[in-house]
């Protein structure tokens, strides 16, 4: 299998072609920038298997030379992830990126003759749907201008796709973090669990503002389900949640890195008290619900494998391993 990651070097993108090198796959990487040598080397990547070139995903030039004929799949993984701030301050990039480019992207995958095209949305697609549980067959409601690109970009893929005879797909990832992930200008959001590693890394407290339930999805897990959608041969929807069957409170993470030998001094995760300012960011006043996750279980067979406690351990693991190799 031949793998092309638009906006490979962001951390969705590089679990992804961690685990597909891991695989047997070969991939490429296009990206503005290259990732940073130590992350190159966490890729492990076998001789000749992994091509990082760098362009503009709104450039048709670098697209057609990153996806070239023979290409099995295509993964869109670029995006500005952009808070309120940035979007009232300079929308363009956003639209331009997160959905102006869907054309030139799929005009390049014609012309290779790519086998699939694998969009990879967010559960800030639906918005404000009041449910308890979010199906993929409920009408989204997106408010912030990252989550209605989002949401449209997967009405140009299936269109375009059903015009020029692609086989597309899109994925909405649900809350995202683990290995790779990092401050590269382009996300103004970093997780939760992202911040409390900050924290842990200098020793000061992590205060939420409340436990923070929500489905968090290990990147690892949303790589292999990735994985599994690009390898499957059929698919019968084309739109498919990916997210962890429980919900779990990052306050509970934090906690279990603070009882780890990573530790440093001083580091403690807990709610922040009356009148105290939390230093974590939950990003929003509450907790969404969870994505339902049954599509692609009952077709696919795939379910996360990482929760609460699991994730934190092999993080840990991550972690510690990438101190060994710096």
């Amino acid at each position: 299998m031949s793998t092309v990651i638009l906006g490979g070097a962001g951390f969705v993108g590089l679990n992804l072609a961690r685990h597909l090198l891991a695989g047997g796959g070969s991939v490429r990487i296009l990206d503005r920038s290259p990732p940073p040598p130590p992350l190159l080397r966490a890729l492990a990547a076998p001789t000749g298997r992994l091509d990082v070139a760098s362009g503009d995903v709104t450039d048709p030039a670098a697209l057609s030379s990153a996806i070239r004929p023979g290409t099995d799949a295509v993964v869109i993984a670029s995006a500005v992830t952009a808070d309120a701030a940035r979007e009232a301050a300079d929308p363009a990039p956003i639209l331009a990126v997160n959905l102006s480019a869907m054309v030139p992207i799929l005009e390049a995958c014609r012309g290779a003759g790519v086998r699939r095209v694998v969009n990879l949305s967010s559960a800030a697609a639906y918005g404000t749907v009041g449910a308890e549980c979010l199906s993929e067959d409920l009408p989204a409601r997106p408010e912030s201008l990252y989550a209605v690109t989002k949401f449209a970009s997967e009405a140009v893929l299936a269109r375009l796709c059903g015009h020029w005879g692609l086989d597309g797909v899109s994925v909405r990832l649900s809350a995202v973090f683990g290995p790779f992930e990092r401050d590269t200008g382009l996300r103004d959001t970093l997780s939760p669990q992202a911040q409390i590693w900050a924290a842990v890394r200098a020793g000061i407290p992590a205060l939420l503002p409340r436990p923070g339930m929500r489905d968090w999805l290990y990147a690892p897990d949303a790589a292999a389900a990735v994985a599994r959608i690009i390898d499957a041969p059929r698919l019968g929807a084309r739109l498919y949640n990916v997210s962890s069957p429980v919900t779990w409170p990052v306050l509970a993470w934090g906690e279990r890195l603070g009882r780890s030998r990573l530790a440093r001094p001083g580091f403690v995760c807990r709610l922040a008290a009356p009148g105290e300012a939390p230093t974590i960011a939950l990003h929003g006043g509450t907790d969404r619900p969870p994505l339902a996750t049954d599509r692609l279980r009952d077709e696919l067979g795939w379910e996360a494998a990482h929760g609460c406690d699991a994730s934190a351990d092999a993080f840990l693991a991550w972690q510690e391993m990438q101190d060994d190799v710096r």
